[in-house]
């Protein structure tokens, strides 16, 4: 018997549910998208986009077993989609680095930095040795997968390969560690 694509109608206890998560989670969720964007309608636009992301999974929402990994990964992804086009798109690039410019770091924002570089020694420092040199090799000394590759006598796809696994490694690393807050730091400075 074939599957239909189409999703049936919401049930009750579906609509039920979507409503208990929404309220529980979209405070937190408009908080983050508000840090990483400075504006309040990027951000609400953000977590529309996350909680349309999880309508469309509601069939499925009962076999989510962390709800909140769940949404702070769509999160993050959307969170990637917006930094990208801002990237791209020069207005909103402005737009972003004058909010960010707004004011001086404040003393607290100073002992995160701070406290979010340790993080990131920590976790290059559990790294394998290899794949601790080839990060260190492209992003401090900033040679590239081919420089890298000729340097140690090994292909430019081992070298994709174990700088991705280490990219990993450090964000799972720093999310275990400190949770959601230093996602801002990781999504700028550990981007591939």
């Amino acid at each position: 018997m074939r599957r239909e694509s189409v999703h049936t109608a919401p049930s009750s206890l579906q609509e039920h549910r979507f409503l208990e998560v929404f309220r529980d989670q979209e405070a937190r969720l408009y908080a983050l998208a508000l840090k990483m964007t400075k504006s309040a309608g990027y951000a609400q636009d953000l977590v529309q986009e996350t909680f349309l992301k999880l309508w469309e999974h509601r069939e499925q929402m009962s076999d989510i077993r962390n709800m909140d990994a769940w949404l702070y990964r769509v999160m993050e992804n959307k969170l990637m989609d917006f930094l990208r086009k801002a990237a791209a798109d020069e207005r909103m690039r402005e737009y972003i680095w004058n909010a960010l410019d707004q004011g001086a770091p404040t003393p607290a924002a100073i002992t995160e930095a701070r406290e979010y570089h340790t993080l990131v020694a920590k976790a290059i420092d559990r790294l394998p040795a290899q794949r601790r040199l080839i990060y260190r090799l492209n992003r401090e000394e900033g040679m590239s997968y081919l420089e890298i590759a000729d340097e140690l006598k090994i292909s430019r796809h081992t070298v994709k390969n174990q700088l991705s696994s280490a990219l990993q490694a450090i964000r799972t690393f720093i999310v275990k560690t400190s949770g959601p807050l230093p996602l801002f730091f990781s999504l700028f400075f550990f981007r591939q």
